[in-house]
C-alpha cells in the first residue's frame, strides 16, 4: 500500500471517528440539558409563569444584542455582568438578607458566624435542592424563594427600563438608558435571567452536582469545583506532555529528511496573466481593507466604552450606537473581511490551479461581490434596528439580531450568506475541475484544496440546527459548530492548501511531498479540533462527557500548533530561495506572523483558559478575549491579509511596490496587538481571575471589582496598543489605496500623481 494511500486512509478515519464523538456526545447534550419547566408554581398552587415566557424572554435578550451585552452561563461580553451569575448571587443574598431580618431581626451582616453558618446551609439546601417534577414538568418554589425572585426581578426590570437610581449602575455596564422599553418584555426578560440561573443551582436529579456543572463559583450555595473537573484537568495536561513527547521523538528519530527543491529561475507566477474573473477580485480587496477599517474603529470604541459607558470623550455616542451594537458589529464585521479574503484567495487560485479561466466566471465572481455586500450591509441595519427595539421578537430573530456571538446577523441573512457560500462553491468546483481530472504530481494537493473549499461552503449550514426559542444547551452545540469547526477548523485546513499549492506553483517545494504534507497535518489538526469542539461546553448545561472529551482532545490541539512553528522556520527562509522571490517577502512574513500568533495566541493563551479547572474560574473574564484577540487577528487576520497582499502582488503585475508602509503596517500591528494584550486585557483578566477564585464570579464581573482605580486605569493602558495599531492599519488601507492610485509603486511619479503614470506600465490594481 503506498504511503499516500495509507494518509488518505488516516485522515477519512479521523473524520470518521471524531465527527462519531461529536454526533454521539451531542445526543447526549440533547437528551442531559437543564429542563425549561412547563409551569413554575409557588407552594400554594399559584401559576408564576411558564416555558413560553422563558422563551419569550429569550428572545427578548436576542433582541438587545443577547451576548453582546453581558453573558449567559460565560458566554458573551465582558463588561456587563454574566446575567446567570449575578442573579444567583443577588437572589441568594436576597434570601439571606429575608431570613436574618425575619428570624433574628437583623441584617445579614450582623448575625454572628453561627447563625450565618445556618442560614448558609438552609440556602444551599434552597437552592440546590432541584424541585423540578419530571412527571408533571412543574418547577415549584418557596414562598421565601417566590419573594426573593420578585425583588431581584424588580432590579433588573429598572436596570434594562430607565430606573434613574440606576443610571450610574448602566454607565458602568455600558448599557444604554431603556435597553427594553416595553415593560412585557422586561417581565419575560427577568423570567429567562431566573431559568438560567436556576440551572446553574438545581442538582441533576440523583447527582450531586448542578446542571452547569458546579458552575459558576458561588461558595454561599457551595457551587466548586466539581472531582472530574479536576480530574480531567490533570488528565489533559498529562495527555498533552504526552502528545507533545511523542511528536519530540518522531522529529528526532522518525521523520524523514526534507527534500531539496531547486527553485526554477524565473518566477513561475509571472508567467501567468490575470484571468477577468482574476482581476475582477480588486474590488474584494477593496472591500476587505474597508470592513477591516471599519472593524478596528468600532473595537476601539467599544473599548473606550468600558470606561465611558455611555459616551464617547463626553459625547453620548451610545444613545446612536450602544456597546452591544458596537461590539456586534465589531465581532461581525471582522468575521466579514476574513472570510471575504478568503473567498477572494480561493476564487484566484482556482483557475491558477485548474489552469485555465471558465466560462462566464467573471461574472459569477461579480455576481458573489454583490450577494456579499447585499448581506453585509442588510445584516448591519437589521442589527441596528433590532438592538434599538424596532422590530419584533420574530422579525427581529430573522432579520435583526439573533443574540449569539459570531452568528449575531438575522437568521434570513444568514440564509443568504450560505447561498452566496454555494456559489462560492460552485466557482472554485468550476475551476478546479481540470486539475481534478489531471493525474500528476499535484493532484493530492488539489483534491485536498477541493476538499477544504467543499467544507467551507457546507460546514456553516451548521448554524441553522437552532432556532429563535431552542434550547441554550442545544444552540451553543450547534453554534460552536460554526464557530470552532467551521472558522478554527475548516478555514485552518483551507488556509495550509491554499499556501502548500503556491509554494509548489512557485517550485519551492515538491508537489507530491506538499500532498501529503498538507494530508497529514489536516488529520492531524482536526484529530483534536473536532472533538476539541466541547472545550466550548463544559458549563452550558451539557453532561460530564462533554468535559472528558473536550479537554482531552482540546489539549491535542497544541501539538499542530508547535509543528506550524517549525513550519514558520522554513517558510521564512523561501523568501530568500531565489531572487525572484523578494517582491513576495511581505506576504511571506504575514504568513510568518500567523505562525508566531498560531503558537502563542492559539496555543499558549488558548490552553491557560481550556482544562476545566482553569475554565471554571476563567470562563467569562477578560483572559477569554486574550485568547481570542490574539488567535482571531493574530492568526485568521495576518493569514488573510497575506493573502491579500499575494493577490494583490500579482494583480498588479512585475512593478516594484514602496513597502516601508507596509513594513511599518506589519511591526505596529503586531507590537499594537502584543502591547493590547500585555498592558491591559491579560492583567485584567488575571486579576478578576484571583477575585473569582477568592469571592466568586459574581464579583470579578461586578461593577464594584471593574470599576476601581487600578482596573480602569489598566483600560486606559489599552490605548497604547490600540493607538500603535490603528495607526498600522492606517499604514495599510494607505498602501492598498496607493496600489489603487499609483503611488505604492517605486516608478510612480515624485509628487505621486496617478494621473501622470507613464503608459509603458501596466494598470494600477483595479477596484
Amino acid at each position: 500500500m503506498t504511503k499516500i494511500r495509507v494518509l488518505w486512509i488516516v485522515l477519512i478515519g479521523v473524520l470518521v471517528m471524531t465527527f462519531g464523538i461529536l454526533g454521539f456526545v451531542g445526543r447526549e447534550v440533547y437528551r442531559q440539558a437543564p429542563p425549561i419547566p412547563g409551569t413554575v408554581v409557588s407552594e400554594d398552587g399559584t401559576v408564576l409563569f411558564g416555558r413560553e415566557d422563558i422563551l419569550d424572554g429569550q428572545q427578548v435578550w436576542h433582541s438587545t444584542g443577547g451576548q453582546q451585552l453581558g453573558s449567559i452561563w460565560g458566554h458573551g461580553a465582558y463588561q456587563a455582568p454574566d446575567w446567570s451569575a449575578d442573579w444567583l448571587h443577588r437572589e441568594a443574598t436576597t434570601l439571606l438578607e429575608n431570613w436574618a431580618q425575619r428570624d433574628h431581626g437583623q441584617s445579614w451582616e450582623e448575625l454572628d458566624a453561627e447563625r450565618r453558618a445556618a442560614l448558609q446551609e438552609r440556602l444551599r439546601a434552597t437552592l440546590r435542592t432541584n424541585t423540578w417534577d419530571a412527571e408533571t414538568d412543574v418547577l415549584t418554589l418557596s414562598a421565601d424563594r417566590v419573594a426573593a425572585i420578585a425583588e431581584v426581578a424588580a432590579h433588573y426590570a429598572g436596570l434594562f427600563g430607565n430606573a434613574p437610581e440606576l443610571q450610574e449602575l448602566r454607565e458602568a455596564y455600558a448599557m444604554q438608558n431603556n435597553a427594553v422599553p416595553d415593560a412585557d418584555r422586561r417581565q419575560a426578560l427577568t423570567r429567562f435571567f431566573f431559568w438560567t440561573s436556576w440551572a446553574c443551582a438545581a442538582e441533576r436529579p440523583g447527582k450531586a452536582v448542578t446542571y452547569t456543572n458546579n458552575w459558576p463559583h458561588e461558595p454561599l450555595i457551595d457551587n466548586r469545583p466539581t472531582g472530574t473537573n479536576i480530574l480531567w484537568t490533570v488528565l489533559s495536561i498529562a495527555g498533552l506532555l504526552a502528545a507533545l513527547g511523542g511528536l519530540v521523538w518522531w522529529r528526532a528519530f522518525r521523520a524523514e529528511p526534507e527534500e531539496s527543491v531547486k527553485p526554477p529561475a524565473e518566477d513561475p507566477l509571472g508567467s501567468f496573466t490575470p484571468t477577468p474573473s482574476m482581476r475582477a477580485l480588486g474590488k474584494y480587496l477593496g472591500v476587505i481593507i474597508a470592513l477591516f477599517c471599519v472593524q478596528v474603529l468600532l473595537g476601539a470604541l467599544t473599548a473606550h466604552y468600558t470606561v465611558e459607558g455611555q459616551g464617547f470623550f463626553g459625547f453620548p455616542l451610545a444613545e446612536i450606537l450602544p456597546y452591544s451594537l458596537t461590539r456586534t458589529w465589531h465581532v461581525q464585521t471582522a468575521l466579514f473581511w476574513i472570510a471575504t479574503s478568503f473567498l477572494a484567495a480561493g476564487l484566484f487560485l482556482a483557475p491558477l490551479v485548474g489552469g485555465r479561466e471558465p466560462r462566464f466566471q467573471r461574472l459569477g465572481v461579480n455576481l458573489l461581490f454583490g450577494a456579499l455586500l447585499l448581506v453585509v450591509v442588510g445584516s448591519l441595519a437589521g442589527q441596528f434596528l433590532s438592538v434599538h427595539q424596532k422590530l419584533g421578537l420574530d422579525m427581529g430573530f430573522w432579520f435583526g439580531h439573533q443574540g449569539y456571538e459570531y452568528v449575531d446577523l438575522g437568521r434570513a441573512w444568514q440564509m443568504a450568506l450560505f447561498v452566496g457560500l454555494l456559489l462560492w462553491l460552485g466557482l472554485m468546483l468550476r475551476g478546479l475541475w481540470p486539475a481534478l481530472l489531471r493525474r500528476d504530481d499535484g493532484r493530492q494537493l488539489v483534491i485536498m484544496f477541493t476538499f477544504a473549499s467543499a467544507a467551507i461552503g457546507l460546514m456553516y449550514a451548521a448554524g441553522f440546527f437552532f432556532g429563535a426559542r431552542s434550547h441554550l444547551s442545544v444552540m451553543e452545540y450547534w453554534r460552536w459548530w460554526v464557530v470552532h469547526l467551521w472558522v478554527e477548523g475548516f478555514f485552518e485546513v483551507f488556509a495550509t492548501c491554499a499556501l502548500a499549492f503556491i509554494f509548489a506553483r512557485m517550485g519551492l517545494i515538491e508537489a507530491r511531498s506538499a500532498g501529503r504534507a498538507v494530508i497529514a497535518s489536516s488529520a492531524l489538526f482536526l484529530l483534536g479540533g473536532i472533538p476539541g469542539t466541547f472545550h466550548h461546553l463544559y458549563f452550558s448545561g451539557t453532561p460530564v462527557e462533554v468535559m472528558a472529551v473536550g479537554s482531552m482532545f482540546s489539549a491535542l490541539e497544541v501539538v499542530p500548533l508547535v509543528l506550524i512553528g517549525l513550519e514558520a522556520f522554513h517558510t521564512s527562509r523561501l523568501q530568500k530561495a531565489a531572487s525572484w522571490m523578494r517582491p513576495y517577502r511581505w506576504p511571506i512574513r504575514f504568513f510568518v506572523g500567523v505562525a508566531f500568533w498560531n503558537l502563542v495566541g492559539a496555543g499558549l493563551f488558548g490552553f491557560m483558559i481550556n482544562p476545566p479547572l482553569a475554565l471554571y474560574y476563567m470562563q467569562g473574564l477578560n483572559t477569554t478575549p486574550v485568547h481570542g484577540h490574539a488567535a482571531l487577528f493574530g492568526v485568521y487576520g495576518l493569514l488573510s491579509l497575506g493573502l491579500v497582499l499575494l493577490v494583490a502582488r500579482r494583480l498588479s503585475g512585475d512593478r516594484p511596490w514602496r513597502e516601508k508602509p507596509l513594513a511599518f503596517a506589519f511591526w505596529a500591528m503586531n507590537i499594537g496587538l502584543s502591547l493590547m494584550l500585555l498592558l491591559s486585557l491579560l492583567p485584567i483578566g488575571l486579576l478578576q481571575t484571583v477575585a473569582s477564585v477568592d469571592t466568586g464570579l459574581w464579583y470579578a464581573r461586578s461593577a464594584d471589582f471593574l470599576q476601581q482605580p487600578l482596573l480602569q486605569n489598566l483600560r486606559w493602558m489599552r490605548g497604547i496598543g490600540d493607538g500603535l495599531f490603528l495607526a498600522g492599519v492606517a499604514a495599510l488601507a494607505w498602501f492598498m489605496l496607493g496600489l489603487v492610485r499609483g503611488w505604492s509603486y517605486q516608478d510612480a511619479p515624485q509628487d505621486d500623481s496617478a494621473a501622470e503614470l507613464p503608459e509603458a506600465h501596466p494598470e494600477p490594481l483595479t477596484v
